[in-house]
């Protein structure tokens, strides 16, 4: 086709679009940021539930973006109308918003560079098919699905690349006359990219995390616009890169297949190309099998971001997790440096793995408890409130009447070298603290203690008549208990008790137990001369009652 004949088919079969691209690059200006600013996108698809690589990937975008004085904005990838999922787009910009990754502009957001929504694009996307058209670079292709099939079973019969391209692309070299022929019989096409492709060449192309890779050069006939006039994500997300000037794609490492395509889009169209980071796939060792898989939703609870939300766990331990995989040299800085945020530390993409990334339950639970370690009793306090709120009203009415209780339980240890760590998520205060409000200390009637020992009451009791001093610190509290034990025939010491245990009754950390027990109803809590002075005496008494109704109902 000569060139008068490309235009008159390009006019022919965009008769609506009257801009021309010229019109669309002056629209969207180059942004006005200082050199090296990167623009990342988080561009998803409205076609399922958002999961932890998807949070991965816009935390990525995020952090580089925001680190390097740039911009991180929201893309709605929606071409795939067949695929949508009621209320897809809203899940979308409401997990951003639960989980504090606010692009600085996208859909809902605004911006400069609107629609940021692909099926508001359509006449740009057409305006860039025009002219590939006339450049030569694409064409109308009438293949029917049969005849698709078929050539893909005689590709798979004789192992050969599948696709459209050499001679199985029936259509790249109709005549304009045998265009304007089947045009009128309203047969059905779509446009494909005319690719100038050699497969037996080479093209090299340097991701920034997986460094330099090698490829054949792309010489199928992508599909770039389906029968319906929308574009394929291929093409969209080239124009729409460029338009909105990315400078780097943070995506899956599905897409590195993609590659040579994207790269040819890039240089038909003349634009200059993106930087791309691909991010190694999430992987989980299988507990059935001892295998090392992808992450599932069908198999991980971890997967769904719902679980994040309902379990409790911080936003803030979440974002220190998801840092850790996006850089492996984080959690070492962070545990260094107590003091400082994520915002402090800087990442790079050398620092980021190549290999798949292995989900580790246990260092999401202690970078968790190392979080909650760091707050104060009434940050705790404060964050617990509003996540049980949303999750557990009658726990959230029992906070607020006992806040002032709360806030002094939270804080206990919490000031030293090394300040407990016994809180993972929000859900875990109520399981940990449930001593610390009368109601649900009443209702659990020690049974989170599973001790077999059965304490003296009235011994206890005389203790904390006649001995218990609140006031004290906690030096002068533990002499106090020592003599306590002593004259009443108990070692000052487990190391005495040991040495002869035929002359003791026990020794100060029996007493110690049992004070314990019946007051918090477990083995373990806390330092316990705090506790007991936010109950006060009147309150350790009446649990020192209910610990002995209670042994005398189940004895």
């Amino acid at each position: 086709m000569t060139v008068e004949e490309r235009k008159e088919l390009a006019e022919l079969l965009f008769p609506n679009i009257k801009q021309d691209r010229d019109y669309y690059e002056k629209k969207y200006p180059e942004r006005n940021l200082k050199e090296g600013a990167m623009v990342t996108r988080y561009a998803p698809s409205p076609t399922g539930s958002v999961h932890l690589g998807n949070l991965l990937s816009a935390f990525a975008d995020m952090v580089y973006a925001r680190q390097s004085g740039g911009s991180f904005y929201l893309r709605i990838e929606d071409t795939d109308q067949k695929r949508m999922i009621e209320g897809g787009i809203e899940n979308i910009t409401g997990v951003l918003h639960d989980f504090d990754m606010i692009p600085t502009e996208g859909y809902s957001f605004g911006g400069d560079y609107e629609p940021y929504i692909q099926s508001e694009r359509t006449e740009i996307y057409q305006t860039y098919i025009k002219d590939l058209i006339i450049e030569g670079y694409a064409y109308p292709c009438f293949m029917t699905e049969e005849e698709i099939e078929n050539i893909r079973e005689e590709q798979e019969i004789n192992k050969t690349k599948i696709g459209i391209y050499g001679v199985y692309a029936v259509d790249r070299d109709l005549s304009l006359e045998e265009i304007k022929s089947r045009l009128e019989k309203k047969e059905d096409y779509v446009i494909r990219l005319k690719s100038p492709g050699d497969a037996s060449k080479e093209i090299e192309v340097v991701d920034c995390i997986k460094g330099k890779m090698k490829f054949p050069e792309h010489n199928v006939d992508t599909i770039l616009l389906k029968k319906d006039g929308t574009p394929t994500y291929h093409f969209a997300h080239v124009i729409d890169d460029h338009l909105m000037h990315t400078t780097h794609v943070i995506r899956g490492d599905e897409w590195v297949s993609s590659l040579p395509l994207h790269i040819q889009l890039f240089e038909l169209l003349g634009f200059t190309p993106v930087k791309y980071a691909h991010i190694a796939p999430i992987t989980i060792k299988d507990q059935e099998t001892g295998n090392i898989r992808k992450i599932s939703k069908r198999k991980d609870p971890w997967f769904g971001v719902k679980y994040y939300d309902e379990n409790g766990i911080p936003i803030d331990a979440l974002h220190l997790y998801l840092a850790t995989i996006t850089n492996t040299n984080f959690e070492e800085w962070y545990l260094k440096n107590p003091e400082k945020k994520i915002s402090d530390f800087t990442f790079s993409f050398e620092k980021q793995a190549i290999g798949g990334t292995s989900f580790d339950e246990a260092k999401l639970e202690n970078l968790c408890k190392t979080y909650f370690s760091r707050k104060s009793g009434k940050e705790v306090y404060e964050e617990t409130l509003v996540w049980a709120k949303k999750h557990d009203e009658e726990y959230f009415k029992l906070l607020t009447e006992n806040k002032e209780d709360m806030i002094k339980f939270l804080g206990i240890e919490k000031d030293g070298d090394r300040p407990r760590k016994d809180i993972a998520k929000y859900s875990d205060v109520k399981e940990e603290f449930s001593y610390a409000i009368d109601s649900l200390f009443e209702k659990e009637a020690y049974q989170k203690f599973d001790g077999e020992k059965t304490y003296n009451t009235d011994f206890i009791q005389e203790y904390v008549d006649n001995i218990l001093d609140l006031e004290v610190d906690n030096d002068t509290w533990f002499s106090t208990i020592k003599q306590f034990a002593t004259d009443h025939g108990y070692a000052a010491s487990p190391k005495e008790y040991k040495a002869s245990p035929e002359s003791y009754k026990g020794h100060v950390g029996d007493i110690c137990e049992a004070i314990r027990v019946m007051i918090t109803g477990r083995l373990k809590s806390p330092d316990l001369l705090s506790i007991m002075k936010i109950l006060g005496k009147e309150r350790i008494t009446k649990r020192i009652a209910m610990y002995k109704a209670y042994k005398e109902k189940n004895d």
